[in-house]
């Protein structure tokens, strides 16, 4: 028998052989997301290994007095095994393709500052009433009225020992939500230089990759809110021409820039207006999704910057994505960023920007206009999440709390267009340099943002307050 005919008779067993027995199939991965309205909205997302009947979510403002089932919507990735270079051996005794099934339910109208629980199941495996013990997750709703509160941030997370280490420093901060910036999974793990992501001739690929990332982060995504923003190692061309395909299967973000807009989204929590964006869209280096929304993008920012900056209820201002606007790293800055979106958060006085790309930890001092000021916008790499680290660039020093530097001359490097060749400048405005794995989070009440570094011990590496009169 021939491989060809061997593999065409695996589909045709797999797609007449009976439904697998639902109660053997445990959901998993669950992570919640907010709404474009935290106080009323929240999705509840999780993966299936195997096709399921029947998916729902049961919610409930008492623990185990549970609502009616609630339908979710099923998104499956068909992977071919021909596209991929795994961390396992694929078939024979496996499937072929693979298949990722993803589960979402939006769930609308609920009430602010209220504890919801709830459990995931489908036709046969109904944890309620099969008294299946670990089940039952929580979220909770914002409030419609202030009060202090954590986030925290890091991107280039994947999965092994150091992510999970910073997962579980990250619950220890309790925070009403994480943003994850970018380059996740690291189902896209290599290939020749410049082909991290978008380029599927040369881009190494293992989809499951994506089934330990959910299995690694369930214990803090099933109750906090994981917000994620997009990254190159997101760009996987196989499954659409923009290569979003795969995430948005994966993860349901409020996505309100314009229809059809993918990680690209406005959204408030209490006195902070956040939005993120699409780094790739002015990313030099990895250039495949360079200016793929023809400007779009730009002009949703400024509108958006404007409704943020004029409403009462906003003090702060937080941008979000993977993609570096200023940041001495080894993987450089954006040069487009700086001629296009700095001009507008001097503008409308983006108090924080907070990206990875370099993994590494960077604070700028305010910048306005590309030079350090007193009242600009604070710019924080937190690249640190889990993957091998990078260094700062010409090897300028570390300089942190504790263990501050003067020597050296931080050089910002701005690559040209699909291109290892770059522009050097020196720069003064680098303030704390670290190279090492962390968290970064932000302690916000009325008028005040207090920013703290930690190290992957917990140990404060920076520290800083913003305050708005």
């Amino acid at each position: 028998m021939t491989e060809t005919t061997r593999r065409s008779l695996f589909r045709l067993l797999a797609a007449t052989a009976q439904a697998p027995d639902g109660l053997k199939i445990r959901p998993v991965g669950r992570h919640i997301a907010y709404g474009a309205n935290p106080e009323k909205q929240v999705v509840i997302s999780w993966q299936q290994l195997e096709k399921v009947n029947g998916p729902y979510v049961r919610i409930a403002t008492e623990a185990g007095n549970f609502g009616a089932k609630i339908s979710a919507e099923l998104r499956t990735l068909k992977s071919e095994i021909g596209w991929q270079e795994g961390d396992h051996s694929f078939p024979p005794h496996g499937p072929d393709p693979l298949y990722q099934y993803y589960l979402h339910v939006k769930l609308d109208n609920l009430k602010p500052d209220t504890t919801y629980f709830y459990v995931v199941g489908h036709q046969d495996y109904d944890p309620i009433t099969s008294k299946r013990s670990g089940e039952t997750a929580q979220f909770r709703t914002a409030p419609t009225t202030n009060a202090p509160f954590t986030f925290t941030a890091f991107g280039d997370q994947g999965y092994g020992y150091n992510a999970r280490k910073l997962n579980s420093l990250a619950k220890d901060q309790n925070p009403a939500f994480h943003l994850a910036l970018g380059n996740l999974s690291y189902a896209i793990h290599g290939g020749t230089k410049n082909s991290e992501g978008g380029h599927t001739d040369t881009d190494k690929y293992d989809a499951a990759r994506w089934n330990s990332l959910f299995a690694q982060n369930e214990f803090i995504a099933q109750n906090t809110p994981w917000m994620i923003t997009l990254g190159n190692r997101e760009m996987e061309k196989w499954y659409s021409s923009n290569g979003y395909g795969g995430v948005k299967a994966r993860f349901t973000m409020p996505d309100n820039a314009w229809s059809g807009s993918t990680g690209i989204y406005a959204w408030r929590y209490q006195n902070v207006g956040l939005i993120s964006l699409d780094g790739n869209d002015i990313c030099n280096r990895n250039a495949a999704n360079l200016d793929h929304t023809k400007g779009k993008q730009l002009t949703w920012l400024e509108k958006q910057l404007a409704d943020h900056r004029s409403n009462p209820k906003i003090d702060f201002i937080v941008v979000y994505l993977h993609h570096a606007t200023y940041s001495t790293g080894e993987s450089g800055a954006e040069s487009i960023a700086q001629q296009k979106w700095a001009p507008l958060f001097d503008k409308y006085q983006v108090d924080l920007v907070l990206n990875a790309h370099n993994r590494v930890y960077e604070r700028t001092d305010p910048i306005k206009a590309g030079k350090s000021t007193k009242t600009g916008t604070t710019y924080i790499t937190t690249g640190g999440g889990g993957q091998a680290l990078d260094t700062f660039y010409q090897n300028a020093p570390e300089s942190y709390l504790g263990h501050e530097d003067p020597s050296g001359t931080p050089t910002m490097r701005c690559f040209k267009k699909n291109s290892d060749k770059s522009t050097d400048t020196k720069v003064t405005w680098s303030r704390v340099r670290y190279r090492g794995y962390g968290i970064t989070a932000v302690d916000v009440s009325a008028k005040t943002m207090k920013i703290r570094a930690l190290d992957e011990d917990g140990v404060l590496i920076d520290e800083l307050t913003l305050r708005r009169d």
